[in-house]
């Protein structure tokens, strides 16, 4: 994600990541899916013949929410006029209502009205769960407690959290084992999932990640693979320095991975991502016998949010139908 999500990213440089070798276990098993129960039962029986479902990433309209042109409470009714029926949020959206319960019953209620399925909650902005400091480390674990609590009662499986730090590659892995353990333990009680997407600096490094999700060695601990985000090393926030192997980074992500996210940018005459060979990342996504919710989250410039979503959209049934 770009923009106000990365403001606050501070890049630190990485010293021979490439060359780790870590190795990584399957330790999470991938978040089984879950059809609304309000949708039609002729619709129920697609989604369930179908290898993966669609849902989508409440930052492919950001511009919209924070402009005021959409408001929260109308997300799940815009996802659906894009026929898809599942939603994930994120927190910066209603950052002051994660304990406000009649806040929280409203989003319920939309969702249900109009069968949607709440999935999960991307969490930014409280504090760095890979922070060296171990008090600032325990305040940033503390500050996700409420949203694996709002997770909880929107009936969503996960919160996606960042594992950001300063430090050398090692010492931000030992600080982000110790911060994602923290919350981690914390939703385990609640029967929720913490989640971490390639998003930014040590985290967009594939084999890194893997061996944080290996050393925590909680079932309820997993990934997010974006298939865009793997710079590691970026000059301000257009150009990027270093950039991870996308295809290699999400097969290391995969093992542990609860949801998927399908970043797009830009697209050809044919309705094909140029940055991404779609055919190619979805067959590394279904080799892994993943079946849950790939979530669309659209970035570009050229075309509109509805455009980019519309056309991410097609793209990810064409390829699901190449691949069933």
């Amino acid at each position: 994600m770009k923009n106000d999500r990365r403001k606050f990213i501070k890049q630190s440089s990485l010293l021979g990541l490439g060359s780790m070798g870590y190795a990584f276990s399957a330790s999470c098993s991938p978040h089984t899916s879950q059809t609304p129960s309000t949708i039609t039962s002729q619709s129920k029986e697609m989604m369930d013949k179908e290898w993966f479902h669609i849902s989508l990433a409440q930052w492919s309209l950001n511009k919209d929410f924070f402009g005021g042109k959409l408001d929260h409470l109308d997300f799940a009714a815009k996802a659906k006029s894009f026929d898809i029926h599942a939603i994930e949020y994120v927190n910066q959206f209603f950052k002051d209502k994660a304990e406000d319960s009649a806040y929280l019953t409203q989003m319920n209620e939309r969702a249900a009205d109009q069968g949607v399925k709440q999935l999960l909650i991307m969490i930014d902005r409280e504090g760095n769960l890979g922070d060296l400091d171990d008090n600032k480390r325990k305040t940033a674990i503390e500050n996700h407690y409420k949203w694996v609590e709002a997770a909880k009662t929107l009936g969503c499986h996960s919160i996606r959290v960042n594992a950001y730090g300063e430090g050398t590659a090692q010492e931000v892995a030992d600080a982000a084992v110790q911060g994602l353990g923290g919350v981690t333990e914390y939703a385990e009680k609640v029967g929720v999932n913490v989640i971490v997407e390639n998003h930014g600096s040590y985290s967009s490094n594939g084999a890194w990640l893997a061996e944080v999700m290996r050393q925590v060695g909680k079932k309820n601990c997993g990934t997010l693979p974006d298939f865009g985000n793997f710079c590691m090393k970026r000059q301000g926030w257009t150009k990027c320095l270093e950039e991870y192997d996308r295809y290699k980074g999400v097969t290391e992500m995969m093992p542990f991975a609860k949801a998927v996210s399908a970043k797009t940018h830009d697209f050809d005459e044919s309705g094909n991502e140029v940055h991404t060979d779609y055919l190619r990342m979805m067959k590394i996504v279904k080799d892994h016998g993943f079946r849950g919710y790939v979530g669309i989250e659209y970035e570009g410039q050229s075309l509109s949010a509805d455009e980019g979503i519309t056309k991410t959209r097609d793209l990810l049934r064409k390829v699901r139908e190449e691949l069933s």
